[in-house]
């Protein structure tokens, strides 16, 4: 044969190989970090659900809150809005989002709350100004569509947190972590270096490692792959969480997870709560949630961290996306602190 022909008809395969999941990192080009500028006291957050329908009697304690936190609040026309189980229809919630976006008052955009809809609106969402302009988005579950799409494309850091849904009615009867979740919110806001120690659980992989956190909820992850919104992983420290999932489909996700290359050159994994469904009789997996992730991290060196307070639970605290964070693992405690 031809040295030079078969030279030749090897180029394509080299194509291939060179976009291939665990070497998509080399040919991905990432933009430089945004950072939106942090809120004072008169500054105005706008409230939008890109996602499920929401009335304005059930924001109403966010909004009491955040008055009383001394910002202004501008509420969007979805809230209120129903088009079945979304805040409006499509164009509703895109033309929302994108008045928002727009308005070079606004600070920070409140999601109302999660649900599903956020991947119907997020190719057509013009974030042409975000750059310029950036803001605060606020939010998580669906809400992870937008971190994640804004953290591939733009690198405008953004919050995963509560929604409005999750105030509590009467602040007085509020427990004390309920309090602390929702105020940490407005001190992510204010641009407080956000530090967390959480207790140390005993499958966790020790070591100290610094980088861009990113994430979100596992399922709307799995979800992104091989889109415009999909993850960048390398080097960065990546936290997941999800709820109403059986063991066998958390499986699933973490083998997505490892067969698209996204755990192979993480600086460091966040396991946050995770709410599974009881396996149906006769029907049992056989893993637990601790030794589904070891089995897909085994070979990997990076810093291991289970039980960290984010999900869908009461202890849900608020995270910067985006940002540098150091992720601590010891024998006898965890930390996950925002590094500047």
């Amino acid at each position: 044969m031809n040295r030079k022909n078969f030279l030749s008809s090897l180029l394509p395969v080299a194509g291939i190989l060179s976009a291939s999941p665990e070497n998509s990192h080399l040919v991905i080009k990432e933009p430089a970090a945004i950072i939106p500028p942090y809120l004072q006291k008169g500054d105005v957050i706008g409230i939008t659900s890109p996602a499920g329908y929401i009335t304005k009697e059930a924001i109403q304690p966010a909004i009491d809150k955040l008055i009383e936190w001394g910002y202004q609040v501008i509420i969007g026309r979805t809230i209120g809005k129903r088009d079945f189980t979304f805040g409006g229809t499509d164009d509703d919630r895109r033309q929302d989002m994108e008045e928002l976006l727009a308005n070079k008052n606004i600070g920070a955009i409140l999601c109302a709350r999660g649900g599903y809809g956020s991947v119907r609106i997020i190719d057509q969402l013009d974030f042409s100004r975000i750059a310029a302009d950036p803001k605060w988005i606020v939010g998580f579950s669906d809400i992870t569509v937008i971190h994640n799409h804004l953290n591939r494309n733009y690198g405008v850091a953004s919050i995963h947190s509560k929604m409005c849904n999750s105030f509590p009615d009467d602040w007085a009867q509020a427990s004390a972590i309920q309090k602390e979740t929702i105020e940490s919110i407005r001190r992510c806001l204010e641009g407080e270096a956000m530090q967390y120690s959480f207790s140390p659980n005993n499958n966790n992989k020790k070591g100290v490692a610094t980088g861009t956190l990113i994430g979100g909820n596992l399922k709307t992850i799995e979800s992104l792959a091989g889109s415009k919104s999909d993850l960048v992983t390398k080097n960065k420290i990546l936290f997941v969480e999800d709820t109403g999932e059986y063991l066998y489909s958390i499986d699933r996700m973490f083998w997505n997870l490892e067969r698209t290359g996204k755990l192979q050159h993480l600086r460091g994994l966040v396991v946050g709560g995770f709410r599974v469904k009881k396996d149906d009789p006769g029907e049992e997996f056989g893993k637990t949630l601790e030794e589904i992730v070891l089995e897909k991290v085994a070979g990997y060196r990076y810093p291991v961290a289970f039980d960290f307070p984010v999900g869908h639970q009461v202890n849900n605290f608020a995270l910067k996306c985006g940002m540098s964070h150091q992720l601590r693992v010891t024998a006898d405690d965890c930390t996950l602190k925002e590094t500047r």
